[in-house]
């Protein structure tokens, strides 16, 4: 059941812009340094650390040369968010926090594509995995372009014609024109799931968009490791050549904890830039929903990049092997939003992504994992079945891309061509296609499972020849294995939803969430105080980001209470309903404000106008 929001009273909406907004030190607020770096400060240790430092607008020269002054290189530039890398001692971290020439300071994060030793259930080959998306047979993605930022591709029989470019960054950072390979396996995983031919298992497991052309961008290491750094070059990479390479999609599998803010993260920001200059960029929600000893879900577990407001971030769903949808729940490993700072609700959609058989390399994954091989099937070359919102990700990557090739295609009977849709259109077509599962709420699913053939069918009945554009004739439902699943018709919009924004007939206004450059995920302003900002009250202690530990084992503070609630203090949050206040404090039954409640209400209206009404290994 897809839970929706009511205003008790109207609420100041603060746009966050991810490369725009300075960090809040730059203006005389919080430090600059994000948590990571922040306790390392604290610590007061002699170790070096590799940061990602942010200039003040004009002031990059300023930086390096503070850098040369006391003795450090600098690692990497990153033009497009007005950053550079480079390693320094912890000890002058307080003298960059001061310096007026940076805006903020950020740890050079470790990223990692793990994957869930699941458990056993049905194995889902990628010709069933078409019919439960709702992908047509003949659904090709022809010509669309999918850059997929990960391990590698293998450049095997089923992926040869689809690969176009290949590129690796894990030699110095900086792009490597190479022959495609893949040590780790992980990303010859995603480009299958996304665009295998079959050829080599008889169709047994061809990709979802078997045609989309391929450029692979490598960025982590044999083990499934990489940098920040080298995320935020591939990124900066494909955003520059989008129209030399034709690249539509960006896929990200990957990520690493949040440690800041989405306006000051550079890695967000690099996302940012690349929806902002047109492309539609896909993102693993993570996998850590559960509490590793226990089991018990959690909520707050989204990484980052999955935090970026303008990406599509995805959470894994288990399809039990059916292609009805009544059985599909969300995973318990796929993370929960909402996002660790800035409270944004997340995932956007989620996908099956649980026990999926596709291609892999042979490397890291197929050899150290014979249990996940896959040899009875009858097919020639190297099978794995892997589970995580990774694989979700590249569910929903080769989806857009039938909804970008249906875009390009349909042209009406007159002869003339629909306009292009942008990131935020797509975004928005397949979030208001979903179908909501009956037994997640919208900080699990989003705006419900992905729905290929719903967005398809909308994108064809969407006529965006017109302004405002307009739909005609569409049915809002789909047929899965004999059972008819509902639309959410709804937009998870930052922490809202927005229900109805379509109808027969309905017109989609010029200042909504269709736009070219609307922002998506919102922070909401509380009166003065910003809900999920550095410190954050659970039960009595004050957690803030620097205390909750990520990596192999994630500690969420001794406060947390694990299960269908979690418990702040005595207050029960993120339930069935969710009360919050204006100006609110969290812990010993404190409330304070005007009661808002997340339940059953919904808002509604063409213009979208808002008024006062753990898993087993940690993984991607």
């Amino acid at each position: 059941m897809t839970t929706t929001v009511n205003y008790a009273r109207a609420l100041t909406l603060a746009l966050i812009l991810a490369n725009a907004i300075l960090p809040a030190s730059a203006k005389g607020g919080r430090p600059r340094l994000d948590s990571e770096l922040r306790q390392a400060l604290k610590q007061n240790t002699s170790r070096q650390v590799d940061v990602i430092i942010t200039a003040m607008p004009g002031r990059s020269d300023e930086v390096r040369a503070k850098l040369r002054g006391k003795g450090y290189g600098v690692a990497g530039d990153h033009v497009s968010i007005n950053a550079i890398s480079a390693t320094v001692d912890v000890a002058d971290l307080a003298d960059f926090d001061s310096a007026p020439s940076v805006a903020s300071v950020s740890i050079n994060a470790d990223v990692r594509a793990h994957q869930v030793a699941s458990d056993e259930d049905a194995l889902v080959p990628s010709g069933t995995l078409r019919s439960m998306v709702g992908a047509s047979t003949t659904a090709s993605g022809y010509g669309v372009g999918v850059a997929v930022i990960d391990s590698g591709i293998l450049d095997r029989l089923d992926l040869h014609d689809q690969i176009r470019a290949f590129y690796d960054f894990t030699i110095d950072g900086s792009p490597k024109a190479v022959k495609a390979t893949d040590p780790y396996g992980h990303g010859t995983h995603i480009a299958a799931t996304i665009a295998s031919s079959g050829q080599e298992s008889d169709q047994k497991f061809q990709g979802i968009a078997p045609s989309v052309r391929l450029i692979g961008l490598r960025v982590l290491d044999s083990t499934g490791g990489g940098k920040t750094s080298n995320v935020i070059n591939a990124l900066t990479f494909a955003t520059a050549n989008k129209a030399s390479l034709g690249i539509d999609i960006i896929n990200l599998s990957l990520g690493h904890p949040i440690y800041e803010s989405a306006a000051t993260d550079p890695l967000v920001r690099a996302v940012e830039a690349a929806v902002h200059a047109g492309i539609v960029v896909v993102v693993s929600g993570g996998n850590f929903g559960a509490n590793r000893v226990t089991g018990e879900v959690g909520y707050g577990g989204i990484t980052s990049p999955g935090n970026a407001p303008s990406a599509i971030t995805v959470g894994a769903v288990n399809t039990f092997g059916t292609v009805a949808r009544g059985d599909d729940s969300v995973t318990r490993y796929s993370s929960r939003g909402p996002t660790w700072i800035d409270g944004f609700a997340k995932p956007d959609v989620v996908a099956p992504g649980h026990r999926l058989i596709a291609d892999t390399s042979d490397g890291y994954l197929y050899n150290q994992n014979p249990l996940w091989q896959v040899r009875s099937w009858g097919a020639s070359g190297k099978y794995i079945r892997l589970s995580g919102s990774s694989m979700s990700t590249a569910v929903v990557s080769a989806i857009a891309a039938l909804v970008i090739r249906t875009n390009r295609t349909d042209d009406n009977p007159d002869g003339t061509s629909m306009a292009l849709l942008n990131p935020y259109a797509i975004k928005a077509i397949l979030q208001y296609t979903a179908t909501p599962l009956a037994n997640a709420n919208a900080l699990e699913q989003g705006a419900g499972e992905i729905n290929a053939s719903g967005a398809v069918a909308l994108t064809r009945a969407l006529d965006t020849r017109t302004t405002p554009w307009r739909v005609w004739g569409l049915t809002t439902s789909t047929t899965f294995g004999g059972q008819t699943a509902l639309w959410s018709t709804d937009l998870i919009w930052g922490a809202i939803q927005l229900r109805s924004l379509l109808a027969d007939s309905a017109v989609i206004g010029a200042n909504n969430a269709w736009k070219n450059g609307t922002i998506w995920g919102t922070n909401i302003v509380w009166g003065d105080n910003i809900v999920w900002g550095d410190n954050i009250v659970w039960g009595s202690n004050t957690i803030s980001g620097s205390n909750i530990i990520w990596g192999s084992n994630i500690v969420w503070g001794d406060n947390i209470v694990w299960g269908s609630n979690i418990v702040w203090g005595d207050n029960i949050v993120w339930g069935d309903n969710v009360i919050w206040g204006s100006n609110v404090i969290w812990g010993s039954n404190v409330i304070v404000g005007s009661n808002i409640i997340w339940g059953s209400a919904t808002l509604s209206g063409d213009s979208a106008t808002l008024g006062a009404t753990s898993c087993g290994e940690g993984c991607f």
